[in-house]
């Protein structure tokens, strides 16, 4: 009896804590949910990925600058024609001995080793080319800062979608919430209608259309609910079984935005560097065909035998040289003058876009600012408009109930509630969002 007792305790808790476990729910704050978007996003991977391949061209380019240092080794063993098999090395035509004897070499049979190794090392040190690598350098420089600004937007822009996606998904939740609230009012005025005894049939009808009416936009509310909760968890990396409490709640107060003019921007400085990059490359391309002076050196040596086991038996012979080189294009169709011509066009379409992007971009900045001021200015109204609907409803209601208005007022006073509701809920989002774009776009 008592084991029984024991196991049923157990039962009991074990199935609390499947209830406790089942009922739980994921707290994300706003800043949370914007750490977690940006954490997964694509966007700003590939970012990361971009600015290190701009890195990586400018140890490329200035690679250019320092010692270039090639080594060189062959090895060759000669066949005689006559004798392809033999290692007593190649017999020189006796023809030649006269020439030889000519030339002070007392001999009428000249033998040469078939074994021959040749070694070197060559050395070159650019020491001026007119802008060739300078202009580069210049270019490459602004093409990484074209890629630290265009992560540092990405990471904006990512900002700006994960709190949108936020608000959004807790929208829904409050309206879900209203929806709710509209239903369980309507179904109360139900039952004040039935519990006065024999109800008006007009009104039962209009009051039972309403309700099913408001199920099914309580269902909506609730659809729409679960598809923005998924996207955000989707965005964010969240497993999509797991249920969210969306901590942060829409303020009920809104501080006013000085308005200001936008000086900068960062896809104005993104513009800019493009710009600066083409105006360098085209510097570079029209400098390709300057001269270029650099400083050269070379050492080679040179040994042979009859077989590779006795190579190096002698010293063999050795040379070398230093010297300066100037090294100057002569002839090159005129790709150098196409090549700079093309990156002065895109210089000047990038400038054109600077233009274009300031005007534009201004203008959104202070449209932003207009609009949250402008909404936050008429939040007070909206609200005091709400909560006069919604006194005129509790009077509707009572109204209702002692049998002295219809149903159909009732439901239009209380359309006009649940309106009321949905603008204010829409207006603090807007606001919201206006403060995001100007977060977003601003310095």
């Amino acid at each position: 009896m008592r084991k029984s007792k024991c196991v049923k305790m157990f039962g009991a808790i074990l199935c609390g804590t499947m209830i406790m476990n089942t009922g739980f729910a994921m707290d994300l704050s706003l800043d949370d949910a914007v750490k977690k978007v940006v954490a997964e996003s694509n966007d700003i991977k590939k970012a990361e990925a971009n600015l290190k391949k701009a890195q990586a061209s400018l140890d490329a380019v200035n690679a250019n600058r320092w010692v270039n240092i090639n080594a060189n080794a062959s090895y060759m063993n000669m066949v005689d024609v006559a004798r392809p098999t033999s290692n007593d090395g190649i017999k020189l035509p006796p023809e030649l001995g006269g020439i030889l004897q000519g030339l002070g070499q007392d001999t009428s049979e000249i033998v040469i080793p078939d074994n021959l190794l040749m070694a070197g090392v060559s050395i070159t040190q650019p020491i001026y080319t007119f802008g060739k690598i300078g202009n580069a350098v210049d270019s490459t420089r602004s093409a990484i800062k074209m890629s630290e600004k265009n992560k540092e937007l990405t990471g904006r822009e990512v900002a700006y979608s994960a709190a949108d996606l936020y608000w959004t998904a807790k929208m829904t939740d409050e309206i879900v919430k209203l929806a709710q609230k509209d239903l369980d009012n309507a179904r109360a005025s139900k039952s004040k209608l039935t519990s006065t005894g024999r109800a008006n049939r007009g009104n039962l009808v209009k009051i039972e259309t309403d309700i099913a009416s408001k199920e099914i936009n309580l269902s909506d509310a609730e659809f729409n609910r679960d598809t923005a909760h998924r996207m955000l968890k989707i965005f964010a990396g969240i497993d999509i079984d797991e249920k969210l409490n969306l901590t942060d709640e829409f303020p009920s107060e809104f501080a006013a935005l000085d308005e200001k003019k936008l000086s900068s921007n960062l896809q104005w400085d993104i513009l800019q560097e493009q710009v600066n990059m083409y105006e360098a490359k085209a510097s570079s391309e029209r400098a390709n065909g300057y001269p270029t002076l650099a400083a050269v050196g070379s050492y080679n040596f040179t040994t042979m035998g009859n077989d590779v086991g006795h190579m190096f038996d002698k010293s063999g012979s050795q040379s070398a040289y230093w010297g300066l080189s100037l090294q100057v294009p002569i002839f090159t169709g005129g790709l150098n003058r196409a090549n700079a011509t093309v990156d002065a066009m895109n210089a000047e379409a990038a400038r054109q876009d600077l233009d274009k992007a300031k005007k534009l971009t201004t203008e959104q900045y202070s449209t932003a600012i207009r609009q949250y001021n402008h909404l936050r200015d008429n939040l007070e109204n909206m609200k005091n408009a709400r909560d006069l609907a919604a006194k005129a409803y509790e009077f509707s209601q009572e109204r209702f109930g002692a049998g002295q208005t219809s149903a159909v007022e009732l439901s239009e006073v209380a359309s006009g509630l649940y309106q009321l509701d949905m603008a204010l809920l829409n207006a603090k989002y807007k606001i919201l969002m206006s403060a995001e774009s100007v977060k977003k776009l601003g310095e």
